[in-house]
């Protein structure tokens, strides 16, 4: 028989979400707490997650590999899945709160019901407010975010359009004092509409998995890459040390002092070895 879920006792119930304006009385949950003091951080976003979203999202969560980390989202479609699906490829811990009761037959979308199953068997959270075959309606995803934000010691926001419920959510980060983070966008971009007017009101950007640790209080490990040992050139050792920041190739050749030959040689053999790639128009040292 499909595995029930269990009601939180007292003693289980999250510190975090007993600070916020009305918690839920009852939470139900399917297997298990990360282990303790880790940090929570929850995604939010458009469920018509765009190509840059998805590549931003990807970057950042797996620049988190190994941190003391659990990301927690909705289970919906877009944002929430893909920040689940990166989360689970990188190793770190997972929690998902539908806005359905978590019943097999009942947790919803249903599309991402075998998502819930593979959070479930890597050792993760399923938790709600509601029965187990309790039927979603359209009211209960903003209560349910308001879950996934007093949950969370901050919220990663990656993309939200000018009519996207991911700008209640934003808003109910800075409602519970909890931290927002977002993800900058390009002028014009109808999906950065949330991220660029929050950017605007003071929260947090975020271009870089160490602004995310550095917002959860987290210290980043600062040694190098073991390969970096393997041979390199002093010209390679100059151009890597000058990425400790990511920077544009025009930059970055007029900063190393080397020609421009020598520079984009020793770029080249860098990237070779692994050890820096080029993303978003900029270099950086491979995670």
């Amino acid at each position: 028989m499909p595995e029930a879920s269990r009601q939180l006792s007292s003693d289980e119930y999250p510190a975090q979400l007993r600070e916020i304006p009305q918690p839920p009385s009852l939470l139900y949950a399917r297997g298990t707490w990360p282990k303790k003091d880790t940090k929570l951080l929850a995604v939010v976003g458009s469920r018509a997650l765009g190509s840059y979203g998805r590549e931003a999202c990807e970057k950042l969560i797996a620049g988190l590999r190994d941190y003391p980390v659990s990301i927690v989202s909705g289970l919906a479609l877009g944002t929430d899945a893909w920040a689940h699906k990166v989360a689970l490829k990188t190793g770190l811990h997972c929690i998902a709160v539908p806005g359905s009761g978590l019943g097999d037959r009942t947790i919803s979308p249903r599309t991402n019901a075998g998502l819930a199953q593979e959070i479930l068997k890597a050792g993760g959270l399923l938790l709600s407010e509601h029965p187990d075959d309790y039927q979603p309606h359209a009211y209960d995803f903003p209560s349910r975010n308001r879950i996934m934000v007093g949950l969370s010691h901050a919220v990663l926001m990656i993309e939200a359009g000018p009519k996207s419920g991911t700008l209640i959510t934003g808003r109910l980060t800075h409602e519970y004092n909890r931290d927002l983070l977002c993800v900058p966008h390009r002028i014009g971009d109808t999906h950065g509409f949330g991220a660029n007017l929050y950017l605007r009101l003071g929260a947090t950007l975020v271009s870089e998995s160490s602004h995310i640790l550095e917002a959860l209080g987290i210290e980043p490990r600062t040694s190098e890459p073991a390969r970096l040992s393997l041979a390199v050139s002093p010209e390679e050792k100059k151009v890597y040390e000058l990425l400790a920041e990511p920077m544009p190739k025009d930059e970055l050749i007029r900063a190393s002092g080397l020609s421009p030959s020598d520079a984009l040689t020793a770029l080249v053999m860098l990237e070779l070895k692994g050890i820096v790639k080029e993303e978003f128009g900029s270099w950086r040292r491979s995670a």
